[in-house]
Formats: structure tokens, C-alpha cells, sequence
């Protein structure tokens, strides 16, 4: 399935142009048994790297992607290297899948990496269990109190700070202007626009393109982002925190609804083809390929459609459910930088997410790789490092910045299994397996159940 990571889904003392000196700076836990063992884990137990906190020594930095990912971090380690010379690192990089795996294997067995790319769909299942140090006991070292407050918080699970957040992702519209230009459709007002309209406007692209094999629009209806969108417009939430509402049967049931009115327009493609399309790689996606005009994505997955389709691509703000409403979108923690409980080196560990996140000599080899900084000091550092798509996807998180509402709380965690869970109960709908009635009552059940 799509994420925001393929796609995704980001030094000693330096003086910035601003005149300030910085600072140097898991349902595959249960697969793999390790839910007690993580349970047992404590900080500061034996275990992590060699060499003493706060001295030289080797920091192991586990982390996921593509090449180019894995690229442009090991040339911004290497500057933190250089900035340090008595910490070595080592990357220690997987897919997505395996990356799960071994990380549960490895806390289970006290072999953590001591700086871990953390999740969002994982981090409370880490971090209620003791397997992720409390940042807060190396604030000496890793000072992030220039972040948004707001993005700060998504990294605090049962009231401790165990990720620092990369960068922010905003669950927006992908648009290709060239289709909508040979479809004669004008680019859509996104201030105003409603789901109605989406479904309107896609459903001309594909009547006028369609003979081409193009869509207006490629998918809906299994997605977990795309859900929780959508009931956050009504008010509700599918893992509430105490005093919000929890989402409702009749909020899915429209979801689905409205997954199916999108096909029979024919604003979206069959159950069949959406279905292959989820499971395709990115640059072989209809997006990608030119074959639809909007899709639905975490913001800074733009710069990779738009090199995979050669076309310079923007970004729309969600639709809302009715008119001059807001779509209340939210800013999510692209994903996290942790510290392993267990390390022998927290000190270290700290000073290389600082570096990590806060020093240009870093920040401005992995611009946006990872999501858009959540620091406003770094996005102007990046600002002349990135490319016309990157800067089209920085000036939207800009422009939406005072739009948005208090994100939702990380996925909890016991709830680790609804990234799969609810992506095949949309899916049974979308085929007409299920109805949209019958879909919404196990989606509630589902997500009751998790909890």
C-alpha cells in the first residue's frame, strides 16, 4: 500500500544568516512474540552501543527507504561525523516491511539501534512498553523549542516525549494542471470546494479523457488516512482521546457511500483497477504515470510524483463536507527520530537528532526528504536547497499553517493492526462484497475492538 514514507512520505557550533549560534549539534511486535519482552525493557539497562554516554563510540541509526533516502543520510551523517569526530555512525537501512521485523527482533533481544526512525503507527507501541528513552533527560543535547508545540506533542505517548518529529505531513489533493488543461476543466477554488464538487469535477476529467485511459481521480475508500479525514470533518474521531467523539456507524456508512457514488460516475476507476493501483509502486501508479488528475497524499510525497509523471504538479487542500466549511486538516508527524531505552549512548544519540534536525550543515542535504521541517528557523534554511516542487510543497504547509486543527492522537498502541485491518474492509465495499452499512459497522467494530 501507498504510504507517506515511499513516497512517505527530511554540526559544532554554527552561525545561521539569522545571527543565532545553534548548538552541535510495531503488529510486528506481536508477530515476533515481542510484546512481553518489550514490556521488561527499562531505561538504562545494559545493552546498545559500545562506548561511554557522552564520549566517542559507534551510534547504530536504523532507518527505512529508497536509495535516495538512504543517500542523503548517509552524507548528512557523514557531516555530523565531521563535526564530531570521536562519533562514528553506521546506517543500518531496510524497507518498510523488514524494517518492522527486525527492530521488534532486535529490542526483544536487547540489540536496539541506539537512534531510531520511528513511526507513527508504532511509536505508542514502542513507547508505552519502555523500549524508547525519554527525550526529555537529554534536553541538553537535543533542544527543539522551536518546533511547532503542536507537532511537538505527537511524540509524547502516555505524557512522555519519546519521538521527536522529522517532519510534517499534511493529508492533502494532488493535482497534475496539465490533465485538467486537456480535459478544458479549471483548477478548483480549494477554499470553497466540497466533496460534491471533487466528485463533479473528477467525473469530467474522466468522461473528456477517458478514452485515454485517464482518470479523475485514481482512488477512495480504503485508505486509513482517507477515513480519518473524513470523520474528523464531522467532528469525530476513530481512536478518540477522552472528551472527543468516537467515530459513528452513520459517518462510515456515508464514507462508503460515497466510495461507490465516485465509480458509478465514473469519477474513479473500477474496484479492480484502484485495487492494482494500491499495490503498485509509485512511480508505476496512475498519478505517476499521468493517467489521473488528483490523488490523495501526504504533501511532500508531491516531489516524487512529479518526477516520476515530468510534470510539475500542485497541491489542493482537502474538500470539505458542505460549502465554506473547514476541511480540518491537521499536520502529522511525517515520522520520528527515537533513542533506544537501552543505549549505552544517550548523550550522543541526542547530539546527532539535534544535529539531525536543527543544523544547516544537515538540514539542507535532506530538505524535505522527510517531510516538511517543523521548525520555521529550518524551512527558511532549506528554502534555497529545494527544488520548484519542494518549494511548492514548503509554501503550502505555509499557507495552511493557521488552517489547521489539533492532530489526533498517534495511533495507539494497541491498534498497530488497522493499517491493515480497515484498508480490507474498504476494499471488500469498493468489490461490492459488503455494503456500505455492513462495511461501517465492522469498521466501528473494528476500531472499538483495538482499543
Amino acid at each position: 500500500m501507498i504510504n507517506a514514507d515511499v513516497n512517505p512520505a527530511t554540526p559544532n557550533p554554527t552561525t545561521t544568516r539569522r545571527g543565532l549560534t545553534r548548538r552541535q549539534a510495531v503488529t510486528t511486535l506481536a508477530a515476533t512474540g515481542s510484546v512481553a519482552a518489550l514490556a521488561a525493557c527499562a531505561p538504562g539497562s545494559s545493552g546498545g552501543s559500545s562506548g561511554g554516554d557522552g564520549g566517542g563510540g559507534t551510534l547504530r541509526v536504523s532507518t527505512w527507504g529508497n536509495d535516495s533516502r538512504l543517500k542523503l543520510t548517509q552524507e548528512a551523517a557523514a557531516a555530523f561525523e565531521k563535526a564530531n569526530p570521536d562519533i562514528k555512525v553506521t546506517i543500518e537501512n531496510t524497507e518498510w516491511t523488514a524494517y518492522w521485523d527486525k527492530l521488534a527482533t532486535g529490542t526483544a533481544a536487547n540489540d536496539s539501534p541506539d537512534v531510531i526512525q520511528m513511526d507513527e503507527l508504532y511509536i505508542a507501541a514502542y513507547g508505552t512498553r519502555g523500549a524508547l528513552l525519554d527525550l526529555e533527560t537529554v534536553s541538553d543535547q537535543l533542544d527543539l523549542s522551536d518546533m511547532n508545540e503542536n507537532m511537538r506533542e505527537t511524540g509524547v505517548v502516555d505524557d512522555t516525549f519519546v519521538g521527536a518529529p522529522i517532519g510534517t505531513g499534511n493529508f492533502s489533493v494532488g493535482v497534475n494542471p496539465v490533465l485538467l488543461e486537456q480535459a478544458g476543466v479549471p483548477m478548483p477554488d480549494d477554499t470553497t470546494w466540497t466533496w460534491d464538487d471533487f466528485a463533479d469535477i473528477a467525473a469530467q476529467v474522466s468522461t473528456a479523457l477517458g478514452a485515454q485511459g485517464i482518470f479523475g481521480f485514481d482512488m477512495f475508500g480504503a485508505g486509513t488516512a482517507e477515513l480519518g479525514s473524513w470523520v474528523r470533518q464531522f467532528g469525530q474521531e476513530v481512536f478518540p482521546r477522552e472528551g472527543e467523539t468516537p467515530v459513528e456507524v452513520d459517518t462510515v456508512t456515508r464514507f462508503f457511500e460515497y466510495a461507490n457514488r465516485l465509480i458509478e460516475i465514473g469519477a474513479t476507476p473500477p474496484a479492480s483497477i484502484q485495487s492494482e493501483n494500491t499495490s503498485a509502486a509509485l512511480d508505476a501508479t496512475l498519478f505517476a504515470t499521468n493517467r489521473s488528475a488528483f490523488h490523495l497524499q501526504f504533501h511532500t510525497q508531491i516531489s516524487a510524483y512529479a518526477a516520476a509523471s515530468g510534470n510539475t504538479l500542485q497541491l489542493l487542500r482537502l474538500p470539505a463536507q458542505s460549502a465554506g466549511e473547514s476541511p480540518r486538516m491537521v499536520n502529522k508527524a511525517s515520522m520520528y527520530w527515537s533513542i533506544a531505552s537501552r543505549t549505552s549512548q544517550s548523550e550522543n544519540a541526542a547530539k546527532f537528532i539535534d544535529f539531525m534536525l536543527t543544523d544547516p550543515a544537515a538540514t539542507t542535504i535532506l530538505t524535505t526528504e522527510r517531510g516538511i521541517p517543523a521548525i520555521p528557523a529550518v524551512q527558511e534554511d532549506i528554502l534555497p536547497a529545494l527544488s520548484p516542487q519542494g518549494t511548492i510543497a514548503l509554501e503550502f504547509t505555509q499557507e495552511i499553517t493557521s488552517e489547521v486543527v489539533d492532530p489526533p492522537q498517534v495511533t495507539p498502541a494497541t491498534a498497530s493492526a488497522w493499517n491493515t485491518d480497515f484498508p480490507t474492509i474498504g476494499t471488500e465495499v469498493i468489490f461490492g462484497r459488503t455494503t456500505p452499512a455492513e462495511g461501517a459497522q465492522r469498521t466501528v467494530s473494528t476500531a472499538e475492538s483495538l482499543l
